[in-house]
């Protein structure tokens, strides 16, 4: 997510989300199981805007779930100072429920955004969430609901509380007999609050992932149609992003 500090323009995971290979889970017994993942991007996108003033992030995650579909995860990123008081990390703390019923999987939970180090401001926010996913052959189809109710982490003004809200919807399709998948994403952020600094807007990606056993290789072009500046550069600019992950 995106918080600028007052003197400049703000946006808002996407988190660009970490990109690693599905490793199988490790049992710990009684239903439950642990995995994670460690990634290096070449600019930390979340929603289309840079977290990192378009540099590279560094990236990693833990998740433990149980076989009745609730689950914990904890996800971290470097991130510049100008996105959250002068932290230079995010990180995010995610308890959720998945249930799969046939083809389709439903998804929610509340994501809380934690920026240590942040001089003491007001920077830290939480979010449900929802996702709608359906599987057609290779193809997933899925559409995601984000939304903040009022909290002073996403004011204006400094004074007030605002509410945010974010629609997302996404595609995959994983080539037949090859390790590469292909991905396309659309979202749209419809409150003018301080992680949308403060107007609506629309962004959209398209890439690409090469899997091999543990290790995912990923590119991605991502684009938006607003102009947001962070501390030297446009950070709301079309760009490609590289990834290299790990997953355990």
């Amino acid at each position: 997510m995106t918080k600028l500090t007052r003197f400049a323009c703000t946006a808002a995971p996407l988190l660009a989300a970490l990109i690693a290979s599905p490793a199988a889970a490790e049992d710990l017994g009684g239903g439950f199981a642990v995995n994670g993942g460690a990634t290096v991007v070449s600019d930390y996108r979340f929603r289309g805007i840079s977290q990192t003033d378009r540099r590279f992030a560094v990236q990693g995650t833990i998740s433990v779930s149980h076989a009745s579909g609730f689950y914990g995860t904890v996800w971290g990123s470097s991130i510049d100072d100008y996105v959250a008081a002068g932290s230079d990390a995010e990180i995010d703390f995610i308890l959720g429920y998945k249930k799969t019923f046939g083809s389709t999987t439903v998804d929610g939970g509340v994501l809380y955004y934690y920026y240590p180090g942040s001089g003491g401001g007001n920077t830290d926010f939480a979010e449900p969430y929802i996702s709608v996913s359906h599987a057609v052959g290779p193809a997933t189809l899925k559409a995601t609901v984000n939304w903040a109710p009022k909290q002073k982490a996403l004011t204006l003004d400094g004074v007030s509380k605002e509410s945010g809200l974010y629609l997302g919807g996404d595609v995959s399709f994983a080539i037949p007999k090859t390790p590469v998948a292909l991905t396309g994403h659309i979202g749209h952020s419809f409150e003018k609050n301080y992680i949308t600094f403060g107007e609506e807007y629309t962004d959209w990606s398209i890439g690409a992932t090469v899997t091999h056993k543990n290790l995912t290789a990923g590119l991605a072009y991502v684009d938006t149609d607003t102009t947001l500046y962070g501390i030297e550069r446009n950070v709301s600019k079309a760009g490609v992003v590289a990834s290299l992950g790990v997953a355990f």
